[in-house]
């Protein structure tokens, strides 16, 4: 079978992939701030919010706050409130809202940016103006971990 043959029998054999449904930005739900739906259909994994919450690139969450399970990294912030135990004060609703826009949470007065909104405050990279910090996953992700960090 000729390589152009062979793959259209295996494109039309094979079921098509399916995408994971996520929410855009601008389609968020805020209620009683929270935000009670996941933004994608799959699940957050803890490993990889955990290295979105220390990237200094990407989440850049040791920045401002304190975190032991990551007290091998350095510089960790005192801006915002400590991460350990945050499992036992927030629930997974109200961290994705934080996450995704803490303005809408805490209100306009918090320095900490929106990372899954398109106004994602002052003072943000250039790179980032008028589009997601994060994206729809990764702030699952990231929801995911946070959900680990219980009290002791």
């Amino acid at each position: 079978m000729r390589p152009f043959a062979l793959g259209l029998a295996l494109t039309m054999a094979l079921p098509p992939l399916a995408l994971a449904a996520e929410t855009a930005p601008a389609d968020v739900s805020f209620a009683d701030a929270q935000i009670a739906d996941p933004l994608t259909d799959k699940a957050g994994d803890p490993a990889e919010g955990r290295s979105v919450f220390m990237d200094r690139g990407l989440g850049n969450c040791l920045a401002c706050h304190a975190n032991a399970d990551l007290d091998d990294q350095l510089f960790h912030g005192n801006v915002g409130p400590e991460m350990n135990g945050v499992a036992d004060r927030w629930e997974p609703g109200q961290l994705r809202a934080i996450l995704v826009d803490a303005k809408q949470v805490f209100g306009e007065q918090t320095v900490m940016p929106g990372f899954y909104t398109l106004d994602v405050g002052v003072n943000v990279a250039e790179k980032y103006q008028g589009k997601p910090i994060l994206t729809a996953q990764q702030v699952e992700d990231v929801v995911a971990y946070l959900e680990t960090l219980k009290g002791d």
